[in-house]
């Protein structure tokens, strides 16, 4: 939920609120359609209304999802790279479905190898209050991004050759 209009605390009763507003943002999986995704929501939102509740619902805007191309050049250097920082094989998570742009940027230019890259530890709460990092991974990580773009370049040369 990324906002929601009630009946404010300093005014607040014992007594039901008669309207409650919310909106909410969908993260959607990579590959995921968009629209049936938002359809899905609304559905389960209706279907689910409490007390008989009376749910309006509108899908006010979508964005394409993401999928990266794990069999690209770029992916495979970045996954020898973060095996080589942390001294294990690196784990493909399918996550970052919903950032529009990138999905934009891979229609503007189809040849170009898009690579989204996130180090979480257990107690990370990514995009949440007091996000963080722990020092250890961030240094593993800082280790991984020089690994990569040492290999990028070193590719580069043998592509250009």
């Amino acid at each position: 939920m990324t906002g929601i209009d009630v009946t404010d605390v300093a005014t607040a009763s014992n007594s039901i609120a008669a309207t409650a507003r919310a909106k909410l943002s969908l993260r959607i999986a990579p590959g995921q359609n968009p629209k049936e995704a938002g359809e899905a929501l609304r559905k389960h939102v209706e279907d689910n209304a409490p007390f008989a509740a009376h749910v309006t619902f509108s899908l006010e805007e979508t964005g394409p999802s993401f999928r990266a191309d794990t069999r690209a050049v770029s992916s495979q250097i970045a996954l020898w790279a973060f095996e080589q920082a942390w001294g294990r094989p690196a784990v493909k998570a399918g996550m970052g479905g919903s950032i529009p742009f990138t999905a934009t940027l891979t229609e503007a230019y189809p040849d170009a190898q898009i690579l989204i890259t996130g180090i979480e530890d257990p107690d990370t709460r990514a995009h949440s209050a007091n996000e963080s990092l722990h020092i250890g991974d961030f240094l593993h990580a800082v280790t991984a991004e020089a690994l990569v773009l040492t290999a990028l370049a070193e590719q580069g040369r043998r592509d250009s050759e």
